[in-house]
């Protein structure tokens, strides 16, 4: 089932006394129902932008974004649009309403007028889902980076989405925060959940279904993981591919072929298979 289309979407910034700064400039593409996308490029390339229009925060100056169907220029489909499309930002503790997790998770069903007892049902679920059951009494401030991350995820999820947004959800995360958020990325999308991760970091992005290159507020490439090969054409961009690729292609070079690799686990298989 079709979740999110987007039609030739463009939006430029306005500033006083300043010409309009074009961030998008005609994107298109789709998300499925239970599909993992996800948007790549380098610091304004207009991802963050993006983000924003899948769920009405921004609307398109020219162009339009659906989802289900549901057009985001028209003001009164914005709350069922919000309901269905979670946005989960760089930086959790902007993210953070209350004192005390469980009531921060409840903030947003609060807010959509469900039940008291639906209410304590989802945050229970919530918290579960994302491994930070044992932290439902405790404060977001004494929390590690991941675990807020964690956290503003689980806020998200109590609203019962049918796709979850991230944009640049790990960026400001060390290498295990962000494993413990991709960890239950992965795992919410494997349940069925619609996914759309904006991320510069490529291992991040590697095992999506579908991938989309952004570069200089335009679409430039889309595929599946296999756009990852095309190292050259990414450099070309300013983009690395993942670091198992960029190991893979050196070690090729340097005469040890040991085919395409795009994950560690995928490099160390090649590598044993070559050896032996």
């Amino acid at each position: 089932m079709r979740l999110i289309e987007v039609k030739n979407a463009k939006f430029a910034y306005n500033y006083e006394g300043s010409e309009p700064v074009v961030a998008v400039n005609g994107v298109s593409f789709t998300v499925d129902e239970g599909e993992f996308v996800a948007l790549v490029g380098h610091n304004g390339s207009g991802k963050s932008t993006v983000a924003k229009l899948l769920n009405g925060l921004l609307i398109p100056n020219f162009g339009d974004v659906e989802v289900l169907g549901l057009n985001t220029r028209e003001e009164k489909n914005h709350f069922e649009i919000r309901k269905n499309v979670g946005l989960v930002f760089q930086n959790p503790d902007n993210q953070t309403v209350a004192t005390i997790i469980e009531d921060d998770i409840a903030f947003g069903p609060e807010n959509l007028g469900v039940p008291p007892a639906e209410i304590r049902e989802r945050v229970d679920w919530a918290l579960e889902a994302v491994g930070m059951k044992d932290f439902a009494h405790k404060t977001p401030h004494k929390l590690s980076g991941g675990q807020k991350q964690r956290i503003a995820i689980a806020g998200v999820l109590a609203i019962k989405p049918r796709v979850m947004v991230l944009d640049e959800a790990t960026s400001m995360l060390d290498p295990q925060g962000r494993a413990e958020v991709m960890g239950v990325i992965t795992e919410l999308n494997r349940q069925g959940m619609a996914v759309v991760m904006i991320t510069h970091f490529m291992e991040e992005a590697v095992n999506a279904d579908k991938i989309i290159i952004l570069n200089k507020t335009k679409a430039v490439m889309e595929g599946g993981r296999e756009l990852f090969l095309r190292e050259s054409e990414l450099k070309a961009i300013g983009l690395d591919v993942p670091p198992a690729a960029s190991i893979a292609a050196e070690l090729s070079r340097r005469g040890f072929d040991c085919g395409n690799a795009l994950t560690v686990p995928e490099l160390a298989e090649n590598i044993a298979r070559a050896v032996k």
